[in-house]
């Protein structure tokens, strides 16, 4: 009998695991800011978009067809784009270290190369 964890393919794909790490990082930064509560709106944002990026892979995954699969890629990679922009304003304003956002970019650059990677194999073998 198969477990509960093989029909959840989504977890197999290493670049969902990677989304996930980055997902918690980002939270756990948000955690630490100390921004002016009119501001939340945008801490709320960025915590939206970060975690839409593992969701936007596993909805994709669960569907029925390939196509829709990269459709799904392409939205949790512009997902990454809006939680960078949103991080470099927080950096910029002095609420993320430089340190700690240069460590975030690179991750999520990491995701971008692996969702790109994704995508173009989907397609080959579409």
């Amino acid at each position: 009998m198969a477990n509960r964890h093989d029909q959840i393919a989504y977890r197999d794909l290493q670049v969902w695991e990677k989304s996930m790490v980055l997902a918690n990082l980002v939270i756990k930064a948000v955690d630490e800011i100390d921004a002016p509560r009119k501001h939340f709106r945008m801490i709320e944002q960025l915590e939206s978009a970060v975690t839409s990026i593992p969701m936007n892979i596993a909805e994709g995954k669960g569907r029925n067809s390939k196509k829709e699969f990269i459709q799904f890629l392409y939205i949790s990679r512009s997902s990454i784009y809006e939680t960078l922009t949103l991080l470099e304003i927080f950096q910029q304003l002095g609420w993320l270290s430089e340190e700690k956002f240069n460590d975030l970019e690179r991750q999520a650059i990491e995701i971008i190369k692996m969702i790109k990677g994704l995508i173009n194999a989907i397609s080959r073998s579409a």
